[in-house]
């Protein structure tokens, strides 16, 4: 069910009016803002600062995990959100309140006046705003788009900075190559700064390795100084601090495995320890990241069916959602998916075509930039998937449980699409 309007939605729709692009790197605008708000990023407890093309919420969602089991206050900014804006922003441990954020919101309309700015720019100077207002321990900052030029680029020291793996997306901001991508990622760094580096290509390595350089950043990377790897069930986690023997991580698919080791290995940076440690790993919640879907109205209306949600959207994500399918017991799987217009559509599917065997093709429910259903069933034949179109997710999920009521269903292709349907509207 859609949630009721709330004040803060209209104050969300007024600031989407207030730039011509929905995307236009520069810090030029948010400087200006915070500048008129009295510098609330200067008044950040500790940051973490943290870049990627993917595994950076799940990294954050560990980082949170852990800290927080050992007492830790901390605040946490992500985006998109998936069925409420709320979600991006999280005050000591809580989702901000709508009297709180309708505040901030209102606060930093009145500071804007009629200036142009993105509507990223400007949630993300009300996020700051927030944060700067309740006392914490830690402040996780998850980068919006790229990292050199996004909004969350305005934090002068942080305690440290992560970026995980850095794969091809959003070409058309970033650069087309894998090694320029990187050289945005690694716009975080700082003077002194320590980070903890996931797994990279060697061309995105040695562009963050040399920009570490120039600036006298510290670097922790995978391979070199931590190793995560599972023995036996378990998760091995080794730096030169020592050797860590934990349970799996509860968020799933092998990809998981490297993000944790990322989190372990900030946690570490961090000085946390043990209780810290294991919280990550079993304690870390992230909803459409191959999240399994027990109840809800899809669930009800195919109760043999297993349902999972990922909104991974970009061949790295495809990789990993066909490596999580691979690992999982055997059973007929089915996609159904929806994609922007803007996505390598056909890098994407490639992955999926030996652990699926049909694709049915949706819209995306209220997005202007939704790909055609036809065109994404298109593309996931000319990649050998047998695929259907059909009007919703309701319909698809009816039309593959009809053949096989015990099937395997992934939804996928989009967290715009994940978030309708969390919202119910999918």
């Amino acid at each position: 069910m859609t949630a009721p309007a709330q004040r803060s939605d209209a104050l969300l729709e007024r600031m989407m009016t207030f730039h011509p692009k929905i995307i236009d790197l520069t810090l030029d605008r948010v400087w200006r803002l915070l500048g008129a708000l009295g510098h609330p990023e200067r008044a950040l407890p500790p940051v973490v600062h943290i870049a990627g093309t993917n595994g950076k919420g799940s990294t954050l969602a560990m980082l949170r995990a852990g800290l927080e089991a050992e007492g830790a206050r901390v605040h946490a900014y992500t985006s998109p959100h998936l069925a409420r804006f709320h979600e991006r922003i999280r005050l000591a441990g809580q989702l901000i309140d709508e009297d709180a954020l309708s505040a901030v919101l209102d606060e930093c309309l009145a500071a804007n006046g009629t200036d142009p700015i993105t509507y990223f720019e400007i949630t993300t100077c009300a996020a700051l705003l927030a944060f700067s207002r309740t006392p914490a321990d830690v402040t996780l900052l998850e980068v919006g788009l790229g990292g050199r030029l996004d909004a969350t680029n305005v934090i002068d020291a942080p305690a440290l900075c992560v970026i995980t793996p850095v794969s091809l997306d959003h070409q058309q901001f970033l650069g087309e190559t894998v090694a320029q991508i990187a050289g945005e990622k690694a716009g975080i760094l700082k003077r002194g700064v320590p980070c903890v580096v996931g797994p990279q290509t060697d061309d995105a390595l040695a562009v963050i390795e040399a920009r570490a350089a120039r600036l006298g950043a510290p670097l922790l990377v995978h391979s070199q100084h931590w190793h995560a790897t599972t023995e036996r069930g378990r998760l091995i986690f080794q730096d030169e601090t020592g050797l860590l023997d934990l349970p799996l991580p509860n968020l799933p698919g092998p990809h998981q495995i490297d993000n944790a080791g990322a989190a372990l290995a900030a946690l570490r940076a961090l000085g946390r320890g043990a209780v810290a440690a294991e919280a990550a790993i079993t304690r870390a919640d992230w909803p459409a990241r191959m999240q399994r879907l027990r109840d809800g109205p899809l669930a009800e209306a195919a109760p043999q069916a297993e349902l999972w949600l990922d909104g991974g959207h970009n061949p790295a994500a495809g990789r990993a959602i066909a490596a999580t399918l691979a690992a999982l017991p055997a059973r007929p799987t089915h996609l159904i998916c929806g994609m922007l217009n803007t996505k390598d559509v056909a890098g994407y599917m490639r992955p999926l075509t030996g652990v699926t065997a049909t694709l049915h093709s949706v819209d995306i429910p209220g997005e202007a930039a939704t790909l055609p259903a036809a065109a994404t069933a298109a593309a996931a034949r000319a990649e050998g998937i047998a695929a259907h179109t059909a009007p919703d997710v309701a319909a698809a999920l009816a039309a593959i449980t009809a053949q096989e009521p015990q099937a395997r269903v992934v939804i996928c292709g989009s967290l715009y699409l994940a978030g309708a349907v969390l919202r119910g509207a999918g």
